[in-house]
């Protein structure tokens, strides 16, 4: 018996489409099966567990189910005390989620989300299948490694990043109480855009703060790939100069695009090798791994552009994107600014799956940076919508005073507001 091609192909057609209504080998299954308002919220930092907070808050009616694959979230903002000697362990910087569970019925899924389908609205994870009405990606941050030459996993427990609170932090900061006294401390700042834009300097003030007290012949070499200092760079020069003179060497515009884990070097765009005892190198950033593979980056392949009132991104309906991951204007990348975005997000979901009318965004943010273990200072701003981006509002924010008047009083207020974003995020 022989086929032609046209009965070829309308048996293999049939086929297809039976194939289509049966579960497919090793396809996973549904985990939560849906039978009312559901959004799901992808990642529980800064903006995941806000976003589902309140949700519930809000609108008791609407199921929320919140995906992590911690059980515990470790806060990036304030690491860098640890690493500096100033905090003596991550434990004032972890949240646990039980308390979003029991306070406001938030189903808590630990699971790694390995697959978004925009048009079935379904998350997969490694537990199984979820569907949802609306979705809240926040994934915060990945690397660009394929731009740094040699960095790879085994490269960065050799050399490690520590912009993932965690194992990394810990490694970073062993690195530097086992580093002799008379050692170089290398740190690399991508270009910006990246994950908490003064977060490299008030490393770079850590651990000159940490070495000036316990191995004072040694350095810190700072090498920016920016051409200055991206955030509040007057008062961290101000900073340095009184308390790191000698300490700290910052070299502006020296792009890092290759690391010789075994030479414990680097490599300044190929050009100049500069080595050191200990290497944090800081790689270029871009969204979480799961809103790139989910189409929700723009044409930068990096970021993921939103409305400016919703969050909801532009490149796939029903998804929204908040934090880190996100493109939201004038707004930075920071854990304050993921705690106001959240909230809008929250507020304007509810609203859509209600079908009411949206909120514009009034938001804000607060950024502090410890310059000594009791001097720290700040940059504010007010954030609004206008002609559908997000803007500063004018005249709204500013940085602290640059006599350092207040340096004692901001540190105060630091540590208030890190408890007070912490006990928010998880009761």
């Amino acid at each position: 018996m022989t086929l032609d091609r046209r009965s070829f192909l309308k048996l293999v057609g049939a086929g297809a489409a039976g194939a289509a209504s049966l579960p497919l080998i090793g396809q996973a299954a549904e985990l939560m099966p849906k039978s009312a308002k559901r959004v799901v919220v992808i990642g529980g930092g800064y903006g995941g567990t806000i976003a589902a907070k309140y949700i519930r808050m809000m609108d008791k009616s609407i199921e929320v189910v919140l995906i992590e694959r911690n059980d515990h979230f470790v806060s990036c903002p304030f690491s860098n005390l640890y690493i500096g000697g100033i905090l003596t362990d991550l434990n004032p910087l972890t949240i646990k989620y039980d308390k979003l569970a029991a306070n406001h019925g938030v189903k808590v899924v630990q699971a790694e989300v390995t697959a978004i389908d925009a048009a079935a609205k379904m998350v997969t994870t490694s537990k199984g299948t979820i569907a949802y009405d609306r979705l809240v990606v926040s994934p915060g941050i990945d690397f660009r490694l394929d731009e740094m030459k040699g960095y790879d996993a085994a490269a960065m427990e050799v050399m490690p990043h520590a912009w993932k609170a965690g194992p990394q932090t810990v490694l970073l900061r062993k690195q530097l109480v086992d580093m002799k006294d008379g050692g170089t401390v290398v740190v690399t700042v991508p270009l910006a855009p990246y994950r908490c834009p003064p977060g490299p300097y008030e490393r770079a003030s850590m651990i000159a703060h940490y070495l000036k007290a316990n191995k004072p012949k040694s350095k810190v070499v700072v090498l920016d790939a920016n051409p200055d200092i991206t955030s509040k760079g007057g008062l961290f020069k101000k900073g340095w100069k009184d308390n790191y003179e000698g300490i700290i060497d910052y070299r502006p515009a020296k792009k890092v695009t290759e690391v010789d884990a075994k030479a414990m070097a680097v490599m300044v765009e190929g050009l100049e090798e500069v080595k050191g005892d200990v290497i944090n190198v800081i790689p270029p950033q871009r969204a979480g791994q799961i809103a790139v593979a989910a189409g929700l980056v723009g044409d930068d392949k990096n970021w993921c552009p939103v409305n400016a009132t919703t969050f909801e991104s532009t490149k796939q309906a029903g998804i929204h994107v908040i934090g880190d991951a996100c493109v939201a204007g004038a707004m930075p990348k920071s854990g304050y600014s993921a705690n106001s975005e959240a909230k809008i997000c929250a507020m304007n979901i509810v609203a859509l799956i209600n079908g009411k009318e949206t909120t514009e965004l009034s938001g804000i943010n607060v950024c502090y940076s410890y310059i000594t273990d009791k001097d720290a200072v700040s940059v504010a701003g007010v954030y609004t919508v206008k002609e559908g981006k997000i803007i500063a509002v004018p005249n709204s924010g500013g940085v602290s005073p640059a006599d350092f008047s207040a340096t004692k009083t901001e540190a105060m207020y630091a540590e208030s507001w890190l408890k007070n974003i912490l006990t928010e995020m998880s009761t």
